[in-house]
């Protein structure tokens, strides 16, 4: 049971998009994309929490928690949207089931990195299981360059762990190249996985 039965009553519609924002997503595509609503957050948080999570031997017993804090993380998300977030999500045809999510919105960058005071940042990207190789994914990632433009941006950027093999090949054909190679000595001690960070030169003929 998806926890959205839960909280319906609690969660606001998602801000509406300009014209020219909507515009961008009605391109014909395998997977239709479009912003997420209330309806969702049920089924984005099972795919967020999979992808995300193991969910076998112990981690069974937390998974349902997990899966409950990342659905009020996005709910919250959602309500307090600023003008430059939007959560995304890829439909299967015309029915209400969901092969996939992603998030894009400006972020201010850390003191050591010189980027623009605001920067376009994805983040979430996830895709069902049942549904990966099959260009939903990539079909996001695309959607979200499109929206960056509209914004009146031309770079955008995304983290990806060092070991995270899949997602690298889906960035690199995307046409994502490295930035910088980030670890804290936290992370180091613990042997946790580098994050890379991931920068692409948007050009309006090719992402419109």
């Amino acid at each position: 049971m998806f926890v959205n039965s839960w909280f319906s009553f609690l969660v606001p519609t998602a801000q509406p998009l300009l014209p020219l924002e909507e515009a961008v997503l009605t391109v014909r595509s395998t997977f239709p994309i479009r912003t997420a609503q209330a309806r969702d957050l049920g089924s984005l948080s099972e795919i967020l929490a999979d992808s995300f999570h193991e969910r076998s031997g112990i981690m069974s017993w937390i998974f349902p928690l997990l899966r409950l804090g990342i659905y009020e993380d996005l709910r919250n998300r959602l309500r307090s949207a600023p003008p430059h977030y939007v959560c995304l999500v890829a439909g299967v045809d015309q029915a209400e089931e969901l092969a996939g999510t992603i998030e894009v919105a400006l972020r201010l960058p850390p003191v050591w990195q010189s980027l623009h005071p605001h920067y376009p940042y994805i983040s979430n990207l996830a895709v069902k299981k049942l549904y990966r190789r099959q260009g939903a994914a990539m079909q996001l990632l695309i959607a979200c360059e499109r929206l960056v433009l509209v914004w009146g941006f031309e770079d955008l950027y995304l983290h990806v762990l060092e070991n995270n093999y899949e997602a690298r090949r889906l960035y690199l054909k995307a046409g994502y190249q490295l930035r910088s190679v980030e670890q804290n000595w936290w992370s180091w001690l613990l042997g946790h996985p580098k994050r890379l960070f991931l920068h692409k030169h948007l050009r309006p003929s090719n992402s419109i």
